[in-house]
């Protein structure tokens, strides 16, 4: 299983967006195996797309997700590890991304695909980029 944060398939969707052509190259790797992200993932990619490109494509990537995703509901005490870890990482790891560290933790995930280098600081972490 593979964690996927918010810019790949922001890439994917936004043809104009920085990560496009890389998201599109690694597209069929990623899509070959089971996906995961977090709930609150869901309202970031759907926010950035319809800003981006319209809410009707925000819509068929949120159908997208749906049909192709696991969804991880964060709970409570999810979120209190996750500002753990933003207090350990100062700051340079987002709550959104410290979210996705503690769900791989927790789930034993080892792979993210995503193109934010911040991963890169955190122990047994391997992105996909």
């Amino acid at each position: 299983m593979i964690l996927v944060d918010a810019n790949f398939l922001v890439g994917i969707y936004v043809t104009n967006d920085q990560w496009h052509d890389q998201a599109v190259k690694i597209s069929s790797d990623v899509y070959k195996q089971d996906k995961i992200l977090s709930d609150l993932l869901i309202s970031e990619i759907t926010t950035l797309v319809a800003s981006k490109v319209g809410a009707k494509e925000s819509k068929n990537i949120y159908y997208h997700i749906l049909d192709n995703y696991e969804i991880y509901d964060v709970d409570r005490e999810l979120y209190t590890k996750a500002m753990n870890t933003l207090v350990k990482y100062d700051g340079t790891l987002s709550l959104a991304d410290s979210l996705s560290v503690e769900i791989m933790k927790k789930l034993g995930i080892y792979e993210i695909v995503s193109f934010d280098d911040d991963f890169d600081k955190v122990d047994g972490i391997v992105r996909i980029h």
